[in-house]
């Protein structure tokens, strides 16, 4: 079973190794990490990821999982990263994305119509693809599968595992990775958190959305 994250730089590296991790450990799962060219991609956290192959050596996908980042507004005006895309998502089993990774879904117009769920800062964008948000750390809709922001990823593909090879295997591989979340505090979305916080990060994303709503 080939699993393919495409990459690009500045992509958040927990949308694709979290997600990574855990559906690695499927029995016949092959990750493949894609780019253009072998050449280290930047990730978001100050070290580079290593494609596994290029889009020319890479198989079809049977899962796709397109990851997010700051990178995705230049990601959605790449025509050979789109190219790519489009090729595999027409035959893929799974289409799946984490965080902003779905606007890239959303810029090959398959979103319309469908419920979809992204990182909190840019679910406002969703209307504007076509697209129905549906809260959640991930959202199912047929065969598309979208997981929220970063972390949501670790909780978006153990769903993704028991969809493709059942409850019990999901369970084995979260014990295994004992997944087991007790976060310091209750503080993860802006639902939880003070608003004084959310103040502070709203200009962030506020930028972020900006520029990605210019390319898509």
């Amino acid at each position: 079973m080939n699993i393919v994250f495409p990459l690009f730089h500045d992509v958040t590296q927990l949308d694709f190794t979290g997600p990574a991790q855990v559906l690695s450990r499927m029995d016949g799962a092959k990750i493949h990490l894609v780019a253009e060219t072998r050449d280290p991609i930047r990730t978001d956290s100050g070290f580079a990821a290593l494609p596994t192959c290029t889009y020319a050596e890479c198989p079809p996908a049977d899962v796709i999982c397109i990851p997010g980042g700051y990178g995705t507004a230049a990601a959605c005006e790449d025509d050979k990263l789109l190219r790519f895309l489009e090729r595999q998502t027409q035959t893929a089993t799974w289409i799946t994305s984490v965080c902003t990774g779905m606007f890239l879904l959303g810029k090959l117009g398959l979103l319309k119509g469908r419920e979809v769920t992204s990182h909190w800062g840019y679910t406002h964008l969703i209307s504007s693809l076509g697209a129905q948000h549906k809260p959640g750390r991930f959202v199912v809709d047929g065969n598309l599968v979208t997981g929220g922001g970063v972390t949501a990823g670790i909780d978006f593909a153990l769903h993704l595992t028991a969809l493709i090879a059942g409850e019990e295997a999901a369970q084995l591989i979260q014990l295994a990775l004992e997944y087991d979340p007790e976060p310091p505090f209750n503080n993860g979305h802006p639902d939880q958190a003070p608003e004084t916080l959310v103040g502070k990060l709203r200009p962030r994303y506020n930028a972020a959305a900006a520029d990605i709503a210019k390319v898509i």
